[in-house]
């Protein structure tokens, strides 16, 4: 099995990924693109949204995911106290992480994890039906308006593989974003 070693921009959190991810997208919804405005008015925060207003994430089982080096940084927060994800962040240097959704058995890491040359091709936009104008969209990979049925067979595959377990990822600490 391949491992893939992640870090934030300072290096202070550490993280490996086993395996292939389930799937890697750029993800368009008004969420994501409302968490981005957010976490860009942190201090030294990336910029997390591409040149098509989309936030790039690579999916992969909870199960192969690993903090090695500085768990105790990771900052969790949530667009409304009852929303249904978290963004975690890392707080030496305001890295986004990951998005994890209440109950779920993937994460969506933060694509920009990746070095530029090694991060995985992007397989489709998703949600493109949230953005004011989805038509100035480039046509070089499928942009549903919602998420596809085969979006949710890989995911709903890699739960069967996963014995339906829904493992926990704990977060040192909350934070106002």
């Amino acid at each position: 099995m391949t491992r893939t070693d992640l870090s934030c921009a300072c290096g202070g959190v550490r993280l490996a990924a086993d395996g292939a991810p389930i799937a890697s997208v750029d993800c368009c919804c008004t969420s994501c693109r409302a968490a981005a405005e957010r976490i860009q008015r942190l201090p030294g925060a990336p910029a997390t949204v591409d040149a098509h207003g989309g936030t790039p994430f690579v999916l992969f089982r909870k199960d192969r995911v690993r903090f090695t080096q500085g768990a105790d940084q990771l900052a969790g927060f949530r667009l409304t106290p009852d929303a249904p994800t978290r963004r975690v962040v890392a707080a030496c240097c305001n890295t986004p992480v990951f998005l994890e959704f209440q109950s779920g058995h993937w994460l969506s890491l933060y694509a920009h994890l990746w070095p530029a040359g090694a991060r995985p091709k992007t397989e489709m936009r998703t949600m493109t039906g949230d953005m004011e104008s989805r038509l100035s969209l480039p046509d070089d990979i499928p942009n549903p308006k919602t998420h596809r049925a085969s979006f949710f067979a890989r995911l709903l595959w890699a739960w069967v593989a996963m014995g339906f377990r829904v493992p926990k990822v704990a977060v040192a600490r909350e934070i106002e974003v």
